[in-house]
């Protein structure tokens, strides 16, 4: 019996995107308190969350147990995979912080 890493792998990638989350809900909740009208920032979401959630998902794809040939360079997944986690945990507080924070005040009204 060997011990499964891929659950550890999982919380290591998605418990800093919780503490993002959880760092942009009073300014969430006082939005939602006064009402303001909202609109989409997809310049936010293109500039920002998709490269940080591509980091995270490079930092778990070696540690899915496919035989899927993954179309990155080694340097990448060894940079992501086996380096110091300090990157991925940046990556997942500032993407979880992002998910709520492309919602904007509409400056139109």
């Amino acid at each position: 019996m060997q011990f499964n890493f891929f659950p550890l792998t999982i919380y290591m990638y998605t418990y800093p995107i919780a503490i993002g989350i959880l760092m942009r809900i009073p300014k969430l909740l006082m939005e939602i308190k006064y009402k303001i009208p909202w609109k989409f920032d997809w310049i936010r979401l293109v500039a920002i969350a998709i490269p940080t959630f591509f980091i995270i998902l490079l930092s778990i794809l070696p540690h899915i147990d496919t035989d899927i040939n993954m179309p990155f360079p080694e340097f990448w997944f060894n940079l992501f995979a086996y380096g110091s986690p300090f990157v991925q945990q940046v990556a997942g507080i500032v993407l979880g912080y992002t998910i709520l924070d492309v919602l904007k005040e509409n400056q139109n009204q």
